[in-house]
């Protein structure tokens, strides 16, 4: 078992930045890959960003070259900046182990004022 514990979010005027952590608890020898994911109102959750054995990471085009993605022995985090109205969702912090099992944190609102 993993669990995830996301932090960091809040509002935003449009521009800033925030900074989201997700720290990993359990089995966490276990994961491979971890990554956000966001949803807004109205939409399906889709990938933010994520990063993969080896380091590899993967970014939604809307945020390339706003948000970066790192992680440590503690968890991931995302360092998001010049937010945009648009990137107002709830994010998820998201682990999948070798066991290809996936496990999601409870979410953290990210809303960004125009």
């Amino acid at each position: 078992q993993v669990q995830l514990v996301e932090s960091g979010g809040g509002l935003v005027q449009a521009g800033g930045s925030l900074r989201l952590s997700c720290k990993s608890f359990g089995d966490v020898f276990l994961i491979k890959d971890m990554g956000w994911y966001r949803q807004a109102p109205g939409k399906q959750r889709s990938l933010v960003a994520r990063i993969m054995s080896g380091g590899v990471t993967d970014y939604a085009t809307s945020v390339k070259g706003r948000f970066t993605i790192s992680e440590d022995a503690a968890g991931v985090y995302v360092q998001m900046n010049s937010l945009k109205p648009e990137d107002t969702a709830v994010y998820y912090c998201n682990a999948l182990t070798t066991r290809n099992r996936e496990y999601w944190g409870q979410g953290t609102q990210v809303t960004v004022s125009s």
